[in-house]
């Protein structure tokens, strides 16, 4: 069994002891002959072993029994309690001198003294004690300081005549014959808490626990009582049998049975050892910490407490850290050292928990302790994979699955603290150390963690890897020792590895029954690459574009942001390299879905067009329908009519000259060689109405009302024999029967439907001569309408604008026609000094003077 504490034989009396007192290392005895004895308790040549020398006897202290006596060493103050009358007394003069008496605690049975330290606002030390004195059926409150007491204006009215007594924070603790009460201090009303005993025979106790706790004996147990707003019960301590009296001597509690002491815990509750052969012993008084007297009526023994190394030791052993743990704080080395023990108790603890198969708990001491990871890792051999694990036991089973639990609970939290740790620090010249050492933290324990999870539950693998800093090699062995492939992935992903993620997709996608098969995690994984891996794109891009062209093609026009961001021309110089035939679909995907205006896509798009059409026309690449070549000739047709953002200079000399005359014309028009367009609608095409919409387009777009597309039109349709627009290899062409001889029917069509729109001089120089005047009646007209309105609306704006000019003029001679008059009281409002001779000022519109550099500040 344990040794708390030494019992020392000091005196056997020869007088009957009736109250003791300690303090300071001295011991006061009062007896039934009414003597008062002063004694020193000092050791024997420095053993623990204890004697005591009397310093003071006086035979007449009194002339009845002492009843009680206790001391102020603050105050040198000794109160006695003697003759059922309260006094005080000199505790250092001979024969302890009389101080005062408490004439109104006549008929006092018993009083408690609650003895505080204070200090004041000039820093000097005073105590302060509060006083209770049962005296029959009233308790009596006084307050101290500095050996003066002075009664409360109130006192408190009890049911019975108290037996024991003690003071709380809030609550004064009183024990009668029957039952426990508390009594509280500012209102008095009392909290009944529960009988005494079964038997009225037992006599209640009370030992203070702490400023708001007491220890209440009820039978063969002590009931730890705590203040609150609803008296709380917090722990019941068993005895063999019903204890005389109980001290509190931190950690332990002691209980005087008949002739022995027992000492205990209470938290945990634990029989610590039995002190025997104090007999008869009625009587023990706390000294200080690890001093207790004990005393019968006619002997004195003292209860020392063994030295905390020695105990320490003991505890150790036998695995009660926590005592251990409580007794170190209680000793007197140093914080540092108190630390440093504590540290290494606590360790003892957490890995005898591990023992226990606790490990659980034993995660949570090691998180409380900030243990090295690597040290709580290495209680797992089955996760450790260094030289010398192979010989630890090893788990199993159940025990395994527990505690790799335990441990993936500890490193998620440990993880979590380490983050915010990082994150709260502050700079300083260790900071890239710092930050090193927690790198190297994290990546064992999300390695580790990668291991726990693929033993317990490999679904959160994944979300592991996904922000992890696992150390890449080890990491890449586990996952590929469990066939974890997928993860492997998002490993590699993770770590910038790109290159073997996707060389392990592409050999994975070839395999029937692995998780990776087919072309899709490949196609994912380069579309979120970005434009800064653009070259590793185009390498594992190859395969899946050969295989299935369409979905590889996602691979640059998916709408995905990195897909978006993609150097679009490198991307183009790519398809066109190795991959031509998807050329078009990604020119159609840039132009018309993201809507790209670069030229060179858009000439691009042109050629490709261009070129499909021509390999059908001379027989080379891949054969084509009549409906596909149509097809793409609408679409080129189309695009040279919307799009705006091609080079008409550029494109046009890639054109052949013996086909696709319409698609010439269009860029022809582009480039504002009008006549060259509408010959070739008229004199190669033969294609009159085309060449009336071209015209009408022209109008239609163009800014310069000038333009006399359709005078052009009349004269390429009255003149077809002269063949200087068509010029260069054009002039070579086959010329449409239709345009073989003059149209002066379309040309005076044309005159009369677009009268507005064509100038009269230019257009009659074009007809002949013998054209009728009838026919012209209706284009002379509205042209003649057309001048007169025209004539109309520049008179109505010169009026206007005369009418807007007096307006101004009006105004203008309003404001200047106002005075400004500036005296030396006038004030700027924004920096609020008067203005000088010189000064500039601006008005504003509501009347307002200011400087005018203060307006430009106030701007």
């Amino acid at each position: 069994m344990h040794e708390a504490y030494e019992v020392s034989h000091l005196l056997n009396a020869t007088v009957q002891i009736e109250a003791i007192a300690a303090y300071d290392g001295n011991l006061l005895l009062g007896t039934r002959q009414g003597h008062l004895i002063l004694y020193s308790l000092s050791t024997v040549n420095g053993n623990q072993k204890y004697e005591l020398q009397i310093l003071r006897y006086c035979k007449n202290f009194s002339k009845k029994p002492i009843q009680q006596i206790e001391v102020i060493p603050e105050d040198n103050l000794l109160l006695c309690l003697t003759d059922n009358l309260l006094s005080t007394y000199d505790i250092n003069g001979v024969n302890f001198p009389f101080v005062k008496s408490f004439p109104q605690t006549k008929g006092a049975s018993l009083f408690a003294l609650d003895n505080k330290s204070a200090t004041s606002m000039t820093g000097e030390s005073n105590s302060v004690v509060h006083l209770c004195v049962a005296v029959r059926r009233k308790l009596q409150l006084y307050y101290g300081k500095n050996g003066e007491f002075k009664q409360h204006m109130f006192d408190f009215t009890v049911p019975d005549v108290p037996k024991v007594m003690a003071w709380g924070q809030e609550y004064l603790c009183v024990g009668f014959k029957a039952e426990y009460t508390l009594f509280d201090l500012s209102s008095g009303k009392p909290k009944e808490l529960f009988p005494t005993s079964s038997s009225r025979s037992l006599e209640p106790t009370i030992a203070k626990y702490s400023e708001t706790s007491f220890l209440l004996g009820r039978d063969n147990t002590s009931v730890l009582v705590e203040e609150a707003k609803d008296i709380e019960i917090k722990k019941t301590i068993k005895w063999t049998e019903a204890p005389v009296a109980v001290v509190w001597d931190e950690p332990f509690i002691l209980g005087l049975l008949t002739d022995q002491v027992i000492v205990q815990t209470v938290e945990p509750a634990l029989s610590i050892q039995t002190l025997p052969e104090l007999n008869k012993a009625r009587l023990m008084y706390r000294c200080k910490r690890g001093l207790i007297f004990v005393a019968s009526v006619g002997q004195v023994w003292c209860l020392s407490a063994v030295d905390v190394t020695k105990q320490r030791h003991q505890l150790l052993k036998d695995k009660q850290f926590q005592i251990a743990i409580d007794l170190t704080l209680l000793s007197d080395c140093s914080p540092e050292e108190k630390k440093q023990t504590i540290h290494s108790i606590q360790m003892l603890c957490a890995l005898d928990l591990f023992d226990d198969k606790k490990y659980a708990q034993s995660m949570k001491v090691f998180i409380q302790l900030n243990t090295d990871p690597a040290d709580v890792i290495k209680l797992f051999p089955e996760l450790d994979n260094k030289p010398g694990t192979e010989d630890q036991k090893k788990l199993k089973g159940k025990d395994l699955e527990n505690a790799l639990n335990a441990l993936i609970d500890y490193l998620v939290e440990l993880r979590s603290k380490i983050g915010k740790t990082n994150t709260d620090a502050g700079g300083s010249k260790d900071d890239a150390t710092s930050h090193r050492n927690v790198t190297q933290q994290l990546e064992l324990i999300d390695t580790t963690l990668l291991k726990c999870y693929l033993q317990t539950n490999d679904a959160f693998v994944a979300p592991l890897l996904r922000l992890n800093n696992c150390r890449l090699e080890e990491a890449e062995k586990t996952l590929l020792q469990h066939g974890k492939h997928s993860e492997l992935i998002i490993l590699y992903q993770t770590k910038g590895q790109h290159t073997k993620a996707l060389q392990l997709l592409r050999e994975q996608a070839k395999q029937p029954d692995s998780s990776l098969k087919g072309y899709h995690r490949t196609k994912n994984y380069l579309q979120h690459l970005g434009a800064d891996h653009i070259n590793l794109i185009f390498k594992f891009s190859d395969w899946i574009l050969e295989e299935h062209p369409e979905e590889g093609l996602k691979i640059f026009t998916e709408d995905i942001v990195e897909v978006e961001n993609l150097p679009r021309p490198k991307v183009l110089d790519f398809l066109l390299r190795e991959h031509k035939s998807l050329v078009t679909p990604y020119l159609e995907h840039v132009i018309h879905t993201w809507n790209d205006t670069n030229p060179i896509f858009h000439d691009a798009l042109v050629n490709t067009y261009r070129e499909k059409i021509m390999e059908n026309s001379n027989k080379s690449g891949a054969p084509t329908t009549d409906e596909e070549l149509q097809h793409t000739k609408s679409k080129l047709l189309a695009f040279l009519e919307k799009s705006s953002h091609y080079t008409p200079e550029r494109v046009i000399l890639h054109f052949p000259n013996d086909s696709l005359f319409e698609e010439r014309a269009v860029i022809l028009g582009k480039l504002g060689r009008h006549e060259q367009a509408l010959a070739i609608y008229v004199q190669i095409l033969g294609d009159v109405e085309r060449a009336i919409r071209y015209c009408e387009q022209v109008c239609e777009n163009s800014k310069d009302k000038s333009l006399d597309v359709y005078v052009i039109l009349m004269r390429i349709l009255m003149n077809p024999e002269q063949n200087g627009t068509l010029s260069g290899p054009l002039s070579n062409v086959t010329r449409h029967p239709n345009a073989s001889v003059p149209d002066l029917e379309t040309a005076l069509t044309i005159l009369e439907k677009h009268a507005d729109k064509i100038s009269p001089i230019k257009a009659l120089s074009v007809l002949p001569d013998t054209v009728p005047l009838g026919r012209l009646k209706h284009f002379l007209e509205s042209a003649l309408e057309r001048q007169l309105t025209r004539k109309r609306r520049v008179q109505v704006l010169k009026g206007l604008l005369y009418a807007e000019h007096l307006q101004v003029k009006e105004v203008k001679q309003y404001h200047e026609s106002k005075s400004i008059i500036i005296n030396d009281y006038n004030v700027c409002p924004v920096c609020k000094k008067r203005f000088g001779n010189q000064s500039a000022f601006v008005r504003y519109p509501n009347g307002d003077i200011v400087h005018f550099s203060c307006s430009l500040d106030k701007q």
